[in-house]
Order: C-alpha cells, then structure tokens, then sequence
C-alpha cells in the first residue's frame, strides 16, 4: 500500500500542566524525555509530512523542535483539564490553514504512545475509507463488562443484574480505547465527529503491545513492558 505522506500529518497533543504526573510529557523514560521516543518512532515511519507538537509548554516546545517538530502554540483556554481532545486538533488544523497547509488525513498521537507500531499505522491507513471518521487502537477487556459491580455506600451493585448468571462465553466482546493513534479525516475532527461512536473502525492490539500512561503505576508497568519488548 503506498501512502502519501503529502496528505498526512500529525498532531501531538503535549500540553505541560499534568496532573497525576507532573511534567510527565518530559519525564525521563530510559535516558530521554517520553515524548522523544513518540517524535522519532513517528519520523521513521515517513508516513507524514509534518509533525506538529501543540502545546502550551515553553520547554515542551524547544525540545519537540530541536527533534525535528513543527510547533503549534496552543492557546492557555485549550490547556485545561477538561478541553476534549476533538477540540484541540481541530483549532490545530484551523490554524495550519491559515499558514496555508492543508491535509486531508490527521492522525493525533498522544506523547506517550511509545508503543506504537508502523505496522498498526499502516493498517490504519489502510482501514480508513472515506465513508468511516476514525481509525484508532483499541484492546478487548479481559473479562464481560456487563458482570462488572460497584460499592455504593458500603453496597455491592452490579451493573447489569439480568447477566448475573450468565456464562462468560456468550457475552459479545468488549473493547476499550488502546490510547495509541487516532486516524481520521479533516472533516471528521472539523465538524467534531465522536471517535467512539457511529462510523468509525479499531485495530485490536494485543494487551502487552501498549500501555495507557496516566498513573504512576502506568509508568512502572509501561517500564516493565518496554524492558520486555527489548528483550524480544
């Protein structure tokens, strides 16, 4: 499959003010900033015609240029913790417009992918047809979401109390978000199309093939995992 990297680009959203781990987007990670393996791993594809770190980071900034990044300013309102992604990207691609570059397929990548596989990104490319929004990565849970329960005051509740009985191998698999690349066209992320819903497909990763870095507990389990993968 040939992939024109001139309609490509793509979006690391890497703002500075993390909470759960402070300046987690420069935390070392083996001897280097984590977001440096995500510029390198993204550049040796050369499926993109630029890469654009957007942040509010002064020194996020300067280290994802030094790497070989395109610098977008994001604005200190899209910053917050509450801003949702979709948001984000699209006030990126609106402003790279304004510089006159323009891109049919963006791809965000979080800076904290370090999991990431070229292969997977090729199949993304590969899935995304023009009637789909999105391709991104995506993981079964281990067990039926419907068995699932939460403590209420001290109380046991199931989630669905009609399944309680159910044996698990004839519940339909569920899936999460693998947090890894989220693959659309232009006209999804302008009009704000939702990822998770309606027309849009998943690649399935394998469990040890990617971690979700939001924790400290992330962060040990995504060290064991790379330390695994190099082994390999």
């Amino acid at each position: 499959m040939r992939i024109n990297k001139k309609e490509n680009i793509c979006i690391i959203p890497a703002r500075g003010g993390s909470k759960r781990i402070p300046r987690k987007n420069l935390k070392s990670f083996f001897g280097k900033p984590i977001i440096y393996y995500v510029i390198k791993n993204i550049k040796d594809t050369n499926f993109f015609d630029k890469i654009v770190v957007s942040t509010d980071d002064l020194k996020i900034a300067q280290f994802s240029k030094k790497n070989g990044a395109y610098i977008h300013v994001r604005q200190k309102n899209l910053a917050k913790d509450n801003v949702p992604l979709i948001d984000v990207i699209a006030k990126v691609i609106k402003d790279l417009e304004k510089k006159n570059l323009y891109y049919k397929k963006i791809c965000c990548l979080f800076p904290t992918s370090i999991f990431l596989k070229k292969s997977q990104l090729k199949l993304g490319f590969k899935k995304l047809k023009p009637k789909l929004n999105y391709v991104f990565t995506a993981k079964k849970y281990d067990h039926p979401i419907e068995r699932s329960f939460k403590k209420k005051r001290n109380t046991l509740v199931m989630t669905k109390l009609k399944t309680e009985k159910k044996n698990t191998q004839f519940f339909t698999p569920s899936y999460h978000d693998a947090a890894q690349f989220y693959l659309g066209w232009k006209r999804s992320w302008i009009s704000k199309k939702k990822i998770f819903q309606g027309k849009s497909d998943f690649i399935e990763i394998p469990k040890l093939n990617s971690q979700d870095i939001d924790t400290y507990d992330d962060w040990q389990i995504s060290e064991i995992l790379w330390k695994l993968g190099k082994r390999k």
